[in-house]
């Protein structure tokens, strides 16, 4: 699921790239299906396919994506050293996060609260199998 935040500091087509990274990776969208048409993801996020288009080129760059001209857009999820690099320092801000927590008198027991409410979210989403295209108009949250 792609949820845009527009209060966020970031670009929406960041947000986007994000969105379909987290699903490429998470394998809810599976290595070689089709992502959705730029015009079909942007009617459905109510945002300009210029942005979408934008989105779909860093991820190809990046690596997680690749056009074939005339047919669209297809995942890749290959094995590579950036996602080491990306978990890593995920895990960094997590340690960061929680020491500021803990500094900030936060109890052991609402941490692990908080850490099962993410793992609940999560596993609710990660088993998303459905394409995109399938997804509700309400993805795009404000």
């Amino acid at each position: 699921m792609i949820t845009l935040n527009y209060r966020d500091a970031r670009p929406i087509y960041e947000q986007v790239c994000d969105g379909l990274r987290r699903l490429i990776v998470s394998g809810a969208i599976a290595d070689g299906d089709k992502l959705p048409s730029v015009r079909a993801l942007a009617t459905q996020l109510a945002i300009n396919p210029n942005t979408i288009q934008r989105a779909y080129n860093e991820l190809e760059t990046s690596g997680y994506c690749c056009s074939v001209p005339g047919k669209g857009c297809f995942a890749v999820h290959t094995y590579r050293a950036q996602d080491d690099a990306r978990r890593l320092s995920l895990e960094h801000q997590l340690k960061e996060l929680l020491q500021e927590l803990r500094a900030m008198g936060v109890s052991e027991e609402d941490i692990q609260a908080l850490c099962r409410e993410g793992k609940a979210k999560r596993s609710k989403y990660a088993v998303l199998k459905r394409p995109l295209t399938a997804l509700p108009r309400s993805t795009a949250r404000i």
